[in-house]
Formats: structure tokens, sequence, C-alpha cells
């Protein structure tokens, strides 16, 4: 059984020039996590934020945050990113960006964080396979990252099943990039519960509603398949 459904709204795609209040709206939507994409103009081709931003973001909001680090040397960065952040929230890193991913991992858990690892479309599940019983969470990205308002690539559901077939109980496993109401059923029904939406949430004339549609339709699923299970 997977666990619990999650909406991370990523400000990716909010207003800059209203990110408190954009990000005041999402909590009081109901928003589980803030997804913060950190990009450094080399793993990826954009710049975003660094820790001074971040830190400024948890100062507004009780909502936990979800630091995705888009940048090489993440081992460099882990202690700035922690100070910045809090318990309750998660460093994810790309494992395409180091060579001892374990290393990474206990450096974001020393700190008090959860962590997680991510795997880019073309990346194969067996990368990550022996860190599924030390991380918290697996961010499998469903659009090349880098920027916002890319199109879903589906070729990314399979490996969601496998991931889920293979991953504990309590491990979340998250999708990132082209979520829409349109298919947001399709990854929960293939093992995600944290999905993040950028476009998706601030983009839409009415954030609030489009927070509340997405997790009600993944709810709805989840609801589905137990009952599914319950009368075979």
């Amino acid at each position: 059984m997977q666990p619990k459904i999650k909406i991370a709204a990523s400000i990716l795609a909010a207003n800059p020039m209203r990110l408190e209040d954009e990000i005041k709206k999402a909590e009081m939507a109901g928003i589980d996590l803030i997804h913060i994409d950190v990009m450094d103009g080399h793993f990826v081709p954009n710049i975003t934020m660094g820790p001074f931003i971040v830190e400024g973001i948890k100062r507004i909001t009780k909502v936990p945050l979800d630091i995705h680090l888009m940048i090489e040397h993440p081992e460099r960065y882990i202690n700035a990113f922690a100070k910045a952040a809090g318990r309750d929230d998660f460093i994810t890193f790309h494992i395409e960006t180091t060579k001892n991913p374990k290393e990474v991992i206990k450096l974001i858990k020393n700190e008090g964080l959860k962590a997680g690892v991510s795997l880019n479309p073309d990346t194969q599940t067996d990368s990550i396979e022996n860190l599924l019983d030390i991380v918290d969470m697996v961010l499998i990205m469903s659009v090349n990252p880098g920027f916002s308002g890319q199109k879903f690539i589906s070729r990314v559901l399979p490996k969601i099943a496998k991931l889920r077939s293979m991953a504990t109980d309590e491990m979340d496993i998250e999708v990132d990039g082209g979520i829409t109401p349109e298919n947001i059923s399709q990854v929960v029904q293939n093992g995600a519960n944290v999905i993040v939406a950028a476009s998706a949430i601030f983009k839409t004339n009415d954030p609030s509603s489009a927070i509340q549609t997405l997790k009600q339709l993944a709810e709805r699923i989840v609801r589905e398949e137990f009952h599914n299970r319950i009368h075979v």
C-alpha cells in the first residue's frame, strides 16, 4: 500500500514578484509541500535560487519544504541548504550529479533532514536500487529538468510502477514535470504518492481550486484501488 497522497506546489511557475502571496494561497488551500527547484546553470540550462531564498521561504510558511537540488556537486551545498531549512523538510539530489550518492544521503540525514534521490527521464532505476533502503523519497522527473511548462513524458510510467514494487511502504515516490488534471490519475495508478505541480497550480485563474482538484483526483484513484483490492 502506497503512502498518503501529497501535492507539492512548485514555485518555479509562481509569480516571483508576488512569491509570498503565492505561497500563502497554496498554504491556505491545503498544499502538502512547497517544492523549490534549485538550478545552477550547469546540470540544467537554467539558474534559480540559493539558500538565502530558501531561508526566506522557510520564515513565511509552516508547510514542509521540498528542496530539489538540480546542481552539480550537491555534497558541497548540503550544509548551506540544511541551515536554511528545517527538520520536516526534504533535500533531494540527482543521481546523475555525484559518484558517491550514499555520502550525500549521509550528509543530508546528519543534518536532520529527509533525503531524496532523483532520476532524469532517461536514467534507469538500477542506478538507485541500492539506495532504496536508505532514502525517504525517490523523485522521478517526467520532463527534462530545467524549465516549467513542459509536456509530460509518459514513458516514465513503467519506471514509477517498478520503483513502487521495490519500495518500502513508508517510502515516498514523487513525480515532477508536466502534471495536469488529465494525467495525474495515471501517475497515481502507477504508484506515485507525491505529485509536483507547477503550471497546473500557479498558471491557473484559481490556484486554490487547482490544488483541491489535483488532490481530489489523486485520492479518488487511491480509494478506487483500495476498494478493488478488498473486493477481489
